[in-house]
């Protein structure tokens, strides 16, 4: 009789416990939703690759075609006054790259004229190291791990990318291809589960 009322018991714990993990699993924040305003910023701490050196420039390029296609949030260009800040960086395929740190990132440098960003204007890339001012304006290559797959991340407006956590990340070969931007659809399913989930409260 003891033994039965424990498996009950037991029973009843996993189904409480695995109802309340699958009710939260995977939605996101209610200001993820009403968000009207995005901005995209390349990862601070990406470097640029000896083989191709604007492929986080034309990373950005291509998720900013992809969320004006979407049509769900206007692009701006001040990541400080965006509801959301989406961060990429453009991985090379493989672990080991010889690459230069991005002096343009903090520079206001235009590594091209061709074309210009998809969105708004905007000035330089805004400076979200942790030390401005104290970086050096020499390059260097440097060898060590590289970032293999592409990485596509959400954060909530007005913070410091190099200290927040994002609320929602994408990270994989390929993720940021042209046409494509496989991030970008993800992050459009993320977001249709989360609004169902908010419609279904009410």
């Amino acid at each position: 009789m003891v033994k039965r009322a424990f498996a009950v018991f037991l029973l009843s714990l996993l189904a409480t416990c695995g109802f309340a993990k699958d009710k939260t699993k995977n939605i996101l924040p209610a200001y993820v939703l009403q968000a009207k305003t995005v901005a995209v910023v390349i990862d601070p701490n990406a470097g640029i690759s000896i083989d191709d050196p604007r492929a986080n420039e034309m990373a950005q390029k291509d998720v900013e075609a992809a969320l004006l296609k979407w049509g769900r949030f206007d692009l701006v260009p001040d990541p400080k006054t965006a509801d959301l800040i989406v961060m990429v960086r453009k991985g090379n395929g493989r672990l080991m790259d010889e690459a230069l740190p991005d002096i343009r990132q903090n520079s206001g440098i235009n590594p091209d004229n061709r074309g210009g960003p998809m969105g708004p204007p905007r000035g330089s890339q805004p400076d979200l190291s942790p030390n401005p001012g104290l970086g050096s304006s020499r390059q260097f290559p440097q060898t060590g791990m590289g970032d293999a797959g592409d990485l596509f991340s959400v954060f909530k407006g007005g913070q410091n990318t190099l200290y927040a956590t994002p609320v929602w990340t994408y990270a994989g070969r390929d993720g940021l291809s042209p046409q494509t931007v496989p991030a970008v659809t993800a992050f459009k399913k993320a977001v249709a589960v989360a609004d169902k989930a908010e419609a279904e409260k009410h």
